[in-house]
């Protein structure tokens, strides 16, 4: 998957001049979009095939700060991924140090919350995180 770089805009950053934690996790959602756009499968397209992809969990530890104006690389993978639910996992790095570790945890449902299988529903999509996956 390809690195997504984000700029550190001022309003993302707190009192003390360094990057809110909340606002990792929109990085890491910010990132899987590109990654899903880079395949071919943006969150559009997903929708008009009648799929979402919700958010089940996610998990964040930084181990650095940044502040205003940083440009952070965040490297998304696929960690686990069985047709219906995808794991994915991300570095965040600044000057290629490693600020800061995730990862979250999705699934495939329809329009109305219930679980799809990829791999019946959308095979092409299903083969290439497949692939994703075995490039970790």
């Amino acid at each position: 998957m390809e690195t997504y770089k984000h700029k550190v805009h001022y309003y993302e950053t707190d009192k003390m001049g360094i990057v809110h934690h909340s606002n990792y996790i929109r990085w890491l959602e910010e990132a899987r979009v590109y990654a899903m756009d880079k395949m071919g499968y943006s969150f559009h397209r997903l929708e008009e095939e009648g799929l979402l992809s919700p958010v089940l969990s996610y998990n964040i530890e930084i181990k650095h700060s940044t502040t205003f104006d940083d440009i952070v690389e965040i490297i998304p993978k696929v960690k686990s991924y069985n047709s219906v639910k995808l794991e994915m996992k991300y570095e965040i790095k600044l000057n290629d140090k490693i600020i800061a570790i995730g990862n979250t945890k999705h699934c495939f449902t329809n329009q109305h919350g219930l679980p799809q299988r990829l791999n019946k529903t959308l095979p092409e999509l299903d083969d290439k995180l497949k692939k994703e996956l075995l490039n970790k």
